[in-house]
């Protein structure tokens, strides 16, 4: 298991709506993200690399998944400084397996 719920634990105080809700945020936005960087990629789309991977940073960092964020971190800081491509094409597989890892995981202990 990749991810942890204390993140989201400390902030429902016991509100387990709340954490179905998180969780299925999760499970609808993040992989549709995952998947238009994936995109942005592609094209060499530097701007939308860098929006989408700051936006799929803090998705990750709320389920305690310490490494994925920092992958998604220098992703997005490669994306905004325009850096090298060859090193944003390395890193985004790693981020892509630990991303879709993580919604099978969530899809089977949540049965969502």
């Amino acid at each position: 298991m990749i991810y942890n719920l204390d993140k989201i634990n400390e902030m429902a105080e016991g509100d387990e709506d709340f954490i179905t809700s998180v969780i299925s945020v999760f499970l609808e936005e993040v992989p549709e993200d995952l998947e238009s960087l994936e995109k942005a990629i592609g094209c060499k789309d530097y701007e939308n690399i860098y929006k989408l991977a700051h936006k799929i940073k803090p998705n990750v960092d709320i389920l305690g998944m310490e490494q994925t964020r920092a992958k998604a971190l220098e992703i997005e800081t490669l994306g905004k400084t325009a850096g090298s491509m060859e090193e944003i094409e390395e890193k985004f597989p790693i981020l892509k397996k630990d991303v879709l890892q993580v919604v099978t995981e969530l899809k089977n202990d949540f049965n969502l």
